[in-house]
């Protein structure tokens, strides 16, 4: 895109704006849309101009600024003097029916052919319409004197730019103000930003939104945390129904808070931003971390099941599964590597995703060889193993049978 930019930079009487076709979702818009919203279009027309030339005073990590209201197309506005149309004796309604006759066409009748109908329009000859001077051809008739009076003794013409199209988003007048990032600008400093000049610089009554990918980014941003939680809440009751315990899979899930860390530093010492990519590593680093405490956790029970004491339980199981361990985490990391390393057309959001892989498995890996055997001790040692109840049940129907 920098190459793109610099190519057409050059071009004297052009504006060009490469764009990114966007991962999730299609679509080749730009990834910053802001949209204001307001009562006309001309003030919002006059709050975009202010918040553009806040933007290239402060803040350089916008490019290519660009909105959908572009004042670009030729409008005429016929204001009728109506003091002198009443001096001279002409009818407002003539002066309107004249020019939307002239300028336009307008249908007075039908005449039938055939058996068929067919509308009669009247309009004015478009070779005489080129020059705004052409004005001067065009008479009304005054109902006093019956003369014929020039349009242009009546009238005053107003030339201006108009927009080609006036939009809304959400039943409200707005503007849309779109562009482009700078390198290492991410897209959520780029909307703070806006949001906050947008309150501090305009009026109260401005109405502020999103569009296309900085709408997901907003939505994936608010919502994240709730994801996040329900895969937790998710995880933890399938642990506790195979468990059949409370205990033993919070003990569990203590790794998780570790995978998310090492995923977050990753992010960190690499450059790169939480977004919607990083997001859904976190989500997945969920599951990847919670297989360590399982196979400490199961051993053990398994151990505690056949008649082992507690604390030598736990000894021989964190040992028994160090290399399992070690083994699927480095297998799980070496996956990411490839992510890590890809290049090519959007191979940035794939080396999001390894990157928080690989830091969130390598901590999880680290960390649950010391905090599982940890946490189950303090925690677990006064919970039974899962055979507890079938041995007791077994012991009783014995002593039923004896009795």
């Amino acid at each position: 895109m920098n190459e793109v930019r610099m190519k057409l930079s050059d071009l004297p009487g052009v504006r060009a704006f490469p764009v990114m076709r966007q991962g999730l979702g299609g679509g080749t818009g730009k990834p910053v849309q802001f949209v204001l919203g307001g009562p006309t279009y001309e003030k919002l027309a006059e709050w975009r101009d202010m918040l553009f030339a806040k933007i290239e005073e402060d803040n350089p990590g916008l490019e290519g600024l660009d909105s959908d209201y572009k004042e670009t197309r030729p409008q005429l506005d016929f204001i009728v003097d109506y003091n002198r149309a009443a001096d001279l004796g002409v009818n407002i309604r003539d002066i309107g029916t004249t020019l939307e006759t002239i300028m336009g066409g307008r249908n007075v009748t039908t005449f039938l052919d055939d058996g068929e109908e067919y509308d009669v329009i009247v309009e004015g000859e478009r070779a005489l319409q080129n020059n705004l001077t052409d004005i001067e051809n065009i008479y009304v008739r005054s109902a006093r004197t019956g003369n014929l009076v020039p349009l242009s003794n009546l009238v005053d013409i107003r030339e201006y730019g108009a927009p080609e199209t006036l939009s809304r988003y959400n039943r409200i007048r707005s503007i849309t103000i779109e562009a482009n990032l700078a390198d290492g600008y991410s897209l959520g400093e780029a909307l703070q930003f806006l949001e906050t000049t947008a309150r501090e610089t305009l009026p109260s009554e401005v109405v502020i939104d999103y569009k296309g990918q900085s709408r997901d980014f907003v939505n994936s941003g608010s919502s994240i945390i709730f994801v996040f939680l329900l895969g937790l809440i998710v995880v933890f009751l399938v642990l506790a129904a195979q468990f059949e315990s409370w205990i033993h899979p919070f003990v569990i899930m203590l790794t998780v808070p570790l995978a998310i860390g090492g995923g977050l530093v990753a992010l960190y010492f690499t450059g790169n931003s939480l977004n919607i990519y990083s997001q859904i590593g976190l989500i997945m680093l969920v599951g990847l971390a919670a297989k360590n405490g399982i196979l400490i956790v199961e051993f053990a029970n398994q151990l505690r099941d056949e008649g082992m004491r507690f604390n030598r339980a736990l000894l021989e199981a964190s040992e028994t599964r160090f290399r399992p361990i070690v083994m699927t985490g480095l297998t799980t990391a070496a996956g990411a590597i490839p992510l890590v390393l890809s290049s090519g057309a959007g191979a940035e959001t794939r080396m999001v995703i390894g990157v928080v892989i690989l830091g969130g498995v390598m901590a999880a890996t680290f960390f649950t060889l010391f905090i599982v055997p940890a946490a189950y001790s303090l925690i677990a040692r006064r919970t039974g193993s899962p055979m507890d109840v079938t041995r007791e049940l077994e012991e009783s129907m014995k002593e039923q049978k004896t009795n």
